[in-house]
Formats: structure tokens, C-alpha cells, sequence
């Protein structure tokens, strides 16, 4: 019985894996962030308990459905590694592409996908019917991003839409007529740093292996010196739109969330940005990246609590 109760535990590991489940858990912040931005309160628990079984879900597919896009590529990139090769980055803290190491077969890939993107789409549908047509869009451009690997290396700005679709989906979920300058504000935030902070230094790390299999990406076209400048005017630029948000949003007590988003921002981007260009190893550029990856988290501690405070 425990070999049984084993041997499901190691499958679902694997199965979460697939989904990068770590880094999905952290991502769930940028959308809950923004939609607390955009009205400055709580919204009903319902839409709460709702929204957050959708972004999983949704967060879910789409992960899962970039390692299916890729299975065959990736399992070119592994090449001669080993099963479960030394791992310093969020995406591959359980197992690094399963499918690719063949732990999961194609089919239960797919199955595991598409339920996720059925429970993604009906709870974005019940949310608001836009929902339900962002996360399509977003479906369909992760397709598009992934096919371009060999192509184009502004397939960039595919995947800074992609990432920003959860948050506009959270957006129209507690506000269906949101003010169109906090959309774009947003959009632009999240779009920055998305670039700065995820793709361009998780490219640099990969820069060698994305050559020899042919990519195209901002490192490898461009080099790293014009991919470290990018790195720094996008988290710059994040880390100031990250302020400026709370000037768009009813939320009150701004001066405390200036304060919260200076310290967050400052401790996710601009403390390890200078590490980085301290050290002039693109090879240590996933520090950055893991690092940056909770910077939304940081926002909405701030958030929350500024919401908080209001009961107080």
C-alpha cells in the first residue's frame, strides 16, 4: 500500500512539474495584485475563491502546454544530460520538462493539459465572458510564441502579452468597465517586467545552448551587452510604473503602498540588477530572474496590507 500511495505521489510531482507549479504559485500574485488595484478593496469572497481556481487553472494549461509545444525540442536541448540535472531556477525546482525525459507519456501530457484548460475556461467564462476569451488568446499566442523559437526574437513581446493576460482576465473579473489608462498602465508594468526581469535573463543563461540549436532570441541576435541594457532600462522602468499604478487606483493609503513598492521593488529588482551588473556573468543571470520572480508578490504584500489597514 505504501509503495502504491509512493509511487502516485511521485506521478503527481511529476504531473505538477509539468505545469512548473512553484513558479505557477508565485505567478498567481500579478493577477490578484492588479485586481485589487483596480478597485481598492476586496471583492466578494466568491469572486475570490473563483478567481483564484481559474488563474491556477489557467497558469496550469499554459505552462503545461509550452513544455508539449517544445517536447521534441527540449528533448534535443537536454541532449546528454542526466535524468534530473542540477536545477537553480524556479521552472524546474520539482523535475526539468518530464515529458522531454520521458516521464510522462505525450498522452497523459495532453489529458493533463486539456483538463486544466476546461476548468480554466468555464471558470473564466462564470468570472465575465471576456474571461474566457482572454484566456483562449493567450492559449493560442503561447502556440504561436513557442513555434517562433527558430524564427523571430520579438516572439518577446508574444510572451510579455501572454504573461500580461492573467492580469487583464483578473482586471474585467472584479471590474468590467475598467479605467482604460490603469489597463494600459498595467499592461506596460507587467510587459517591462516580464522582459527585464524573466525572458531576456533566462535567454542569457541558455544563450549557448539557444545558439547551437538555432534560436532566435534577444541574447543570441543581439548579444549580451544590448541584452543586459535591456535588462536594465525595462526593470528601471518596471520597478517606476510599479509606483506609479497606486495614482490610477482608488486604493488608499498611498503613501504606504509608495513605501511597500519602494522596498519590494528595490529588494526583487534593483538589488539584484546591480549584482548582475556587478559581476558581468551572464551565466548568474538566473539569480536575477529567481529573484525577480517575486517582486509581484512583494506588490501585493503591499496591497494587502494597505487594504488591511483600512479596518484597523
Amino acid at each position: 500500500m505504501s509503495v502504491e500511495l509512493s509511487t502516485r505521489s511521485d506521478q503527481l510531482r511529476l504531473f505538477l512539474a509539468l505545469s512548473r507549479t512553484p513558479h505557477l504559485l508565485i505567478d498567481l500574485a500579478t493577477p490578484m495584485t492588479v485586481a485589487l488595484l483596480c478597485i481598492g478593496k476586496f471583492p466578494p469572497f466568491s469572486t475570490i475563491l473563483l478567481g483564484m481556481t481559474t488563474v491556477f487553472a489557467g497558469y496550469a494549461c499554459i505552462y503545461a502546454l509550452n513544455d508539449l509545444i517544445d517536447y521534441r525540442l527540449d528533448r534535443k536541448r537536454m541532449g546528454e544530460l542526466s535524468k534530473e540535472p542540477a536545477c537553480f531556477d524556479l521552472d524546474c525546482i520539482l523535475v526539468r520538462h518530464p515529458i522531454a525525459q520521458g516521464f510522462i507519456s505525450l498522452g497523459g501530457g495532453v489529458a493533463w493539459t486539456a483538463c486544466w484548460g476546461v476548468v480554466a475556461l468555464v471558470g473564466a467564462a462564470l468570472l465575465h465572458p471576456l474571461c474566457g476569451v482572454i484566456f483562449i488568446i493567450g492559449a493560442v499566442l503561447e502556440v504561436i510564441y513557442c513555434k517562433l523559437y527558430q524564427y523571430n526574437q520579438w516572439k518577446i513581446l508574444i510572451a510579455a502579452t501572454v504573461k500580461n493576460l492573467g492580469g487583464l482576465a483578473a482586471i474585467f473579473a472584479v471590474n468590467p468597465e475598467p479605467p482604460v489608462q490603469f489597463v494600459i498602465a498595467v499592461f506596460i508594468w507587467i510587459g517591462f517586467w516580464e522582459v527585464g526581469g524573466q525572458n531576456i535573463p533566462n535567454d542569457l543563461v541558455d544563450m549557448q545552448e539557444d545558439g547551437r540549436l538555432g534560436a532566435k532570441t534577444i541574447p543570441v541576435v543581439y548579444g549580451p551587452s544590448a541584452s543586459v541594457v535591456i535588462v536594465f532600462v525595462t526593470l528601471i522602468a518596471s520597478f517606476v510604473l510599479g509606483l506609479g499604478l497606486v495614482f490610477l487606483s482608488p486604493l488608499q493609503l498611498k503613501g504606504v503602498y509608495l513605501l511597500g513598492g519602494i522596498l519590494s521593488g528595490g529588494f526583487f529588482l534593483l538589488l539584484p540588477l546591480k549584482r548582475f551588473l556587478r559581476d558581468q556573468d551572464t551565466s548568474k543571470a538566473i539569480s536575477l530572474f529567481n529573484q525577480a520572480s517575486l517582486y509581484p508578490l512583494g506588490i501585493l504584500t503591499t496591497t494587502v496590507f494597505c487594504i488591511l489597514a483600512r479596518y484597523i
